[in-house]
């Protein structure tokens, strides 16, 4: 028997307010989903139901709002996710871009839904060093979520997150602690990367060019028009020939142009300019 009670309604209350925030489309089998995350805030803010929790987000003078969006947002993720975009990156676009931006010796690359940071440190771990010395690379990493981004900045992991990495990575890309159960990203990798909260719907403040986006695992939430406006919006902030990777389980419809799908949810700018 459930602590509180959850009718449609409340899902539907909830749902449509996630959708009018950041565009994220709730199917009803994620209702359970919901009700879990949920009832942690309710219980947080000594409340007795999800009627009140709905009028307290709807209140413009409380604080909750965020904490509810950074409660329904999914956070899974780890280094080196999906290998193949980055075995591509060292193998073929780094390459190409030393030769593409000799004349600007600049690198830009956003991370669009970075979470706590694995997807950003993988593409620094796989590009740092491999530019020509007085390049200028940066990546720009954004997350909807506050949390999940101030966890990203702290750059420390368990020693159970990391299981991925070789040994070699682990003593070349982080510091472990003293009492070996956690690790902290070395500064050198750090200084690569600039983490903003950013949500994809509203107003993107950054001009680009970007040579690289990364948009993986997020598009999912998202409905059709939704995915269209941005990816017109990545078309229009990438450099031509820029490229844009995607997750998995993600697609890009036929109609979709102006980009050149290269196999395994990588695909590259058509540029018409």
């Amino acid at each position: 028997m459930r602590e509180f009670l959850f009718d449609d309604d409340d899902f539907a209350q909830l749902s449509k307010r996630v959708y009018q925030a950041c565009g994220i489309v709730l199917g009803p089998h994620k209702k359970e989903m919901v009700y879990s995350r949920i009832a942690r805030r309710i219980r947080a803010n000594n409340l007795t139901s999800f009627k009140q929790y709905i009028e307290l987000i709807d209140d413009d003078s409380a604080d909750e709002f965020s904490s509810f969006i950074n409660a329904i947002t999914t956070n899974l993720t780890s280094f080196f996710r999906e290998n193949h975009h980055f075995e591509y990156l060292s193998n073929v676009i780094i390459g190409q871009l030393i030769q593409k931006n000799a004349s600007t010796r600049r690198i830009r690359i956003w991370s669009a839904g970075c979470s706590t940071g694995e997807e950003p440190y993988s593409i620094a771990m796989t590009i740092q060093g491999r530019f020509p010395s007085g390049w200028d690379v940066k990546i720009l990493a954004t997350d909807l979520d506050s949390s999940v981004l101030a966890k990203a900045q702290e750059g420390v992991y368990s020693a159970r997150s990391i299981n991925g990495l070789d040994e070699k990575g682990l003593k070349k890309w982080f510091l472990k602690n003293s009492s070996g159960d956690s690790y902290k990203v070395k500064p050198s990798l750090q200084s690569m990367i600039s983490f903003k909260r950013l949500n994809l719907l509203e107003h993107w403040p950054m001009k680009g060019p970007f040579d690289l986006i990364f948009c993986r695992n997020v598009l999912i939430y998202f409905d059709k028009d939704t995915k269209d406006n941005l990816f017109a919006g990545y078309h229009r902030i990438l450099a031509p020939g820029g490229h844009l990777f995607i997750g998995h389980s993600e697609t890009m419809g036929k109609e979709h142009t102006e980009f050149k799908n290269l196999g395994k949810t990588m695909y590259q700018k058509v540029a018409y300019e």
